[in-house]
């Protein structure tokens, strides 16, 4: 069983930056990719960024294009979100998961995902 552990989120003001990071450990092979979803309090979880695991292709949405980087580690079984340029909007609750399919941009084709962790910025 592949556990995703999610950290880094914290309070932040608006402009600041964060480094969120997804740990995988237990019995572990290498995901299609790994992506990342928020969902604020109200609202549906939506996507921010994935990462292709062999190729390192990146995916963002459009809230977030310019803003936040998606990197992974092969070695360390790891991705990172950096999150620069914080808006108030960008409060959410963070998630990490993985996938083996397509349709990165859907919360469905994921198998496996972190407890999150809250990020939010204040204004």
């Amino acid at each position: 069983q592949v556990q995703l552990t999610e950290s880094g989120g914290g309070l932040v003001q608006a402009g600041g930056s964060l480094r969120l990071s997804c740990a995988a450990s237990g019995r572990t092979s290498s995901p299609y990719a790994m992506g990342w979803f928020r969902q604020a309090p109200g609202k549906e979880r939506e996507f921010v960024a994935a990462i292709t695991w062999r190729l390192g292709t990146t995916y963002y949405a459009d809230a977030v294009k310019g803003r936040f980087t998606l990197s992974r580690d092969t070695a360390k079984n790891a991705c990172y979100l950096q999150l620069n340029s914080l808006k108030p909007e960008d409060t959410a609750v963070y998630y990490c998961a993985a996938t083996n399919q397509g349709l990165l941009k859907l919360p469905g084709p994921y198998n496996n995902w972190g407890q999150g962790t809250q990020v939010t910025v204040s204004e």
